[in-house]
């Protein structure tokens, strides 16, 4: 832990030990800062799907030093495979690992969420302190602290509290106009969850359509485990209402869904039963002009969702996380300035991330007819054959986060 001269450390409450949460633990005890991170789940929440990194989520984690500690558990994905309800490929899109211009729909920076909490969770841990089991209620605050109420009775005295608690967070809740909705719904549902792996399971990603606007997608992470994501286009309250329903009923709705989808559907719904792994959600973004109101601010999915279709869930996190760290570790004297700054300076970027997420073009992946799909497959199989993705990619300058530069190193001010 660094301290900038004459600056006093700020104690500093972090809601949700996530990427985001750890992320900005890391920063702000290299800024000198006293930090307690609480997550309401009783362990590291050391599991998940696949994620990536993209554009400046690779530059955050290269200057956070743990560029080396990612390739190391990087998931072997060459690419996404459409098939048909046999297996075979009718198109398919490898990823750009050529260093240059654009990420494909493989990403050279796979990783398992759970490997990338444990990387984050052992850089920032000697310097943090971590409360594991306990979430954060409610809150108050006034112009010269804020007093966080904590799930199991007691409250604690803190000068700035951050809401890194996802996007159902609770801390955004507390701090919004009541009956302000933040979510845009995409219209698009997903579960996913882990099956045992069996010999065709290759490093390629397939994606398998269905009429009805269903889709599968199954995709191997290591030799013994794959991972199957079952995903509709549906607009119903039934398919809204879902995800907070019993784990037992949701997995109902899903097999029903998808019981005639074909190609491997009754092995995917076998493992579902048993999965150690199993999560259901609704596509969202989240979208609200306040980010922060006096001595709490959100951060992370609770601020900025930009939905799984964006390709840059993660690597947002990471950079909201160095943003808003670095404005504090410059400013901890000047909360108000920093928070200022940090919308100021990361809005531009999420704008941008989260306008790449078009609801029709992503209906367009998900046809409701055969005919609608063959159409589809056939025009990819066109595309691929003349190296159209490979070679839009590679031309490309920017990638998803377009020419937004990450500001200067968190911790730079911090090191005399």
């Amino acid at each position: 832990m660094t301290k900038g001269p004459g600056k006093k450390p700020l104690r500093v409450l972090v809601a949700g030990g996530g990427i985001s949460g750890q992320a900005l633990a890391f920063w702000l005890t290299r800024g000198g800062h006293r930090v307690t991170v609480v997550e309401r789940f009783p362990a590291l929440r050391a599991a998940g799907a696949q994620v990536d990194l993209r554009g400046q989520g690779i530059e955050a984690v290269k200057r956070m030093g743990l560029l080396d500690a990612v390739r190391d558990k990087l998931v072997d994905e060459a690419g996404v495979a459409f098939i048909d309800a046999r297996g075979r490929a009718k198109a398919t899109i490898m990823a750009n690992t050529s260093g240059k211009g654009r990420q494909t729909l493989t990403s050279e920076y796979e990783i398992m969420r759970g490997d990338l909490v444990r990387i984050l969770h052992d850089a920032s841990r000697d310097d943090t302190e971590y409360v594991f089991g306990k979430s954060v209620d409610g809150f108050e605050q006034d112009t010269d602290k804020v007093v966080a109420h904590f799930s199991d009775g007691p409250s604690g005295e803190f000068d700035l509290l951050i809401g890194a608690d996802g996007q159902g967070s609770r801390i955004r809740r507390a701090l919004l106009p009541e009956g302000l909705d933040p979510y845009r719904r995409m219209g698009i549902h997903m579960a996913y969850w882990f099956v045992p792996r069996i010999a065709s399971d290759s490093g390629i990603r397939d994606t398998y359509m269905v009429p009805g606007g269903r889709q599968i997608m199954r995709r191997s992470h290591n030799p013994a485990e794959t991972q199957v994501y079952f995903v509709i286009r549906e607009e119903s309250e039934e398919a809204s209402a879902i995800h907070r329903e019993p784990v037992e009923r949701q997995q109902e709705f899903w097999a029903n869904r998808f019981r005639d989808a074909g190609w491997q559907t009754e092995r995917f719904i076998e493992g579902m039963r048993t999965s150690p792994f199993y999560y259901s959600q609704e596509i969202v973004q989240v979208r609200t002009d306040i980010w922060s109101k006096g001595r709490v601010v959100l951060a992370g999915d609770a601020a900025h969702c930009a939905s799984p279709y964006s390709g840059m869930g993660v690597s947002g996190g990471l950079v909201g996380a160095h943003v808003l760290a670095g404005e504090i570790n410059r400013h901890p004297d000047d909360l108000p300035t920093a928070l200022a700054n940090y919308d100021r300076t990361l809005r531009p970027f999420v704008n941008g991330i989260q306008g790449e997420v078009n609801p029709r073009l992503l209906r367009l992946g998900m046809p409701m007819t055969r005919r609608a799909i063959d159409t589809f497959q056939a025009t990819t199989a066109l595309a691929c054959f003349l190296h159209i993705p490979e070679l839009a990619a590679r031309l490309s300058k920017e990638d998803r986060g377009g020419n937004w530069r990450l500001p200067e190193n968190p911790a730079l001010t911090n090191t005399a």
